[in-house]
């Protein structure tokens, strides 16, 4: 069981987001995690799943880096940036080939060495107008 709760978010981004890692979700999301911030709360690694093909399939690319985290109790707190190119359909926009950045912040609650609940915000707004601009 992991206590070293700033290592398990670093881990989390390069496994998960940065290399796409489906498996990596399973060995570290909770059969009850719930993640808040992507429209309707995903409870369950399968439920997750849903939203990470939609953004991977969206931006193969995809490289967030930590910038910072800071720990209280059972809860990491993550800032990170991301880069990516947008090489297929995301929320009914069609493939741009846009390079987008954006950043975001993340808390992620343990339980038993794995994600219980997370929250995520990031520059949604910022990054579609990336890639709507002419």
């Amino acid at each position: 069981m992991t206590t070293d709760y700033k290592a398990f978010v670093r881990r989390w981004f390069d496994e998960v987001w940065n290399k796409g890692r489906t498996d990596a979700i399973d060995e570290m999301y909770a059969p009850d995690g719930i993640a808040h911030g992507f429209g309707p709360d995903r409870q369950g690694p399968a439920a997750f799943k849903e939203i990470h093909a939609m953004y991977r399939n969206a931006f193969p690319d995809l490289r967030i880096v930590v910038e910072d985290t800071v720990v209280e109790g059972d809860t990491v707190a993550a800032r990170w940036s991301a880069t990516a190119t947008h090489q297929g359909p995301l929320v009914g926009l069609a493939r741009t080939d846009k390079g987008v950045s954006f950043g975001g912040m993340t808390f992620i609650r343990m339980k038993d060495g794995k994600m219980v609940e997370g929250w995520n915000v990031f520059d949604q707004m910022g990054m579609m107008q990336q890639l709507t601009s002419a």
